[in-house]
């Protein structure tokens, strides 16, 4: 039923161990671990895209907080109508929730399809439903597009002892079937090999979420929601790897290892991206500010008129003072001197008079 991702997984998987094996040798179990890391980091590429946008859908929902949460108070009472508003914000801003969690979802088949593959190794064919029938080994049985040598080779293969396909509390029944294959595995050299990559993912998976929840803003900390998701991530993953890691093949703790591996250089990597253009945005506003800004001693330019009225009124004063001065009257005014005159002839014509 989900052959359409077994099979891709198995294509990806087959090319790494073909290129690692190559240099290592086939049956060589570093090559075999190697083809599964890169399994992963072939993976994470193709989603590399996917994980930005969940970053920047993640980072637009924090700063829409405030927003929503007036949203959430004007329509209490209304919840269709809030539906509405809320659709109207996240269309307005171009923000769409799904991508927010998608990364996250397309990893799941790929887990999913992962896990299925490693098992089937050892395991008569292919489906769910016969695993764990038979606690023989049956190498003859091709896994999607590994052929019988391939199938052998995996099983022979050996990382310190243990095989990649084995887990801790798997029956010891199934581990005596591995007597053709390299010798029967001790369940010692299988927990020397699965406790210290269960604890590393395990601290891997929680010093993620801590880098994660150190970048969400105080509004995101603030909501309950987000803080219970905080605290699963944070504490409850990583103690679910500790606690399914002995349920799990090695191989598959080599996966949840490498993903993490990714997880925190990606994570870095795109952050730090992403604090360097707000750092860029913010460098350029205060350039257009400081452009804008007057030079240092230069008045500000008053664009304002003035009325005429005040202009009729700033022209008289100035004849006046210019005549006060004893400089030169401004041109169009009347010389002050001239009232002086006329008031002279009056007093000469009494004079006249009189005699």
């Amino acid at each position: 039923m989900l052959d359409f991702i077994y099979y891709p997984v198995s294509w990806i998987l087959w090319f790494w161990h073909r290129a690692f094996g190559f240099v290592l040798g086939k049956d060589n179990g570093f090559a075999w671990a190697l083809a599964v890391v890169f399994l992963v980091f072939t993976l994470r590429l193709v989603l590399y895209k996917p994980f930005v946008k969940q970053v920047r859908t993640t980072k637009q929902m924090q700063e829409l907080q405030p927003q929503i949460k007036e949203l959430q108070k004007k329509y209490k009472n209304d919840r269709q109508q809030m539906t509405i508003e809320m659709q109207k914000l996240q269309k307005d801003h171009g923000f769409n929730p799904l991508m927010g969690c998608l990364p996250v979802l397309l990893q799941v088949p790929v887990f999913l399809g992962l896990f299925h593959v490693l098992r089937s190794f050892n395991r008569t064919g292919h489906g769910f439903g016969q695993l764990g029938l038979s606690p023989e080994l049956n190498a003859q049985t091709p896994n999607y597009v590994f052929n019988a040598a391939d199938v052998q080779s995996f099983l022979t293969a050996r990382l310190f002892g243990a095989p990649l396909s084995a887990y801790i509390t798997e029956p010891q029944a199934v581990l005596d079937s591995f007597a053709h294959y390299g010798g029967i595995p001790s369940k010692v050299a299988i927990a020397a090999v699965s406790i210290p990559l269960m604890i590393i993912a395990g601290l891997a998976t929680h010093f993620n979420a801590r880098a994660s929840v150190a970048r969400q803003s105080p509004e995101a900390l603030a909501n309950p929601q987000a803080a219970m998701m905080n605290k699963l991530a944070l504490w409850v993953f990583p103690l679910g790897v500790l606690v399914g890691g002995p349920f799990l093949p090695i191989a598959i703790l080599i996966y949840w290892v490498s993903n993490n591996i990714w997880t925190y250089a990606q994570q870095h990597l795109v952050f730090g991206r992403m604090e360097k253009e707000e750092e860029e945005k913010k460098a350029a506003a205060l350039e257009r500010r400081a452009a804008n800004a007057p030079k240092p001693g230069a008045k500000p330019v008053d664009t304002r008129k003035k009325p005429a009225t005040d202009t009729a009124v700033d022209g008289e004063s100035d004849t006046s003072q210019a005549a006060t001065n004893g400089s030169k009257p401004v041109a169009g005014a009347k010389p002050a001197g001239g009232n002086k005159k006329r008031s002279g002839n009056r007093g000469r014509a009494n004079q006249k008079k009189r005699r």
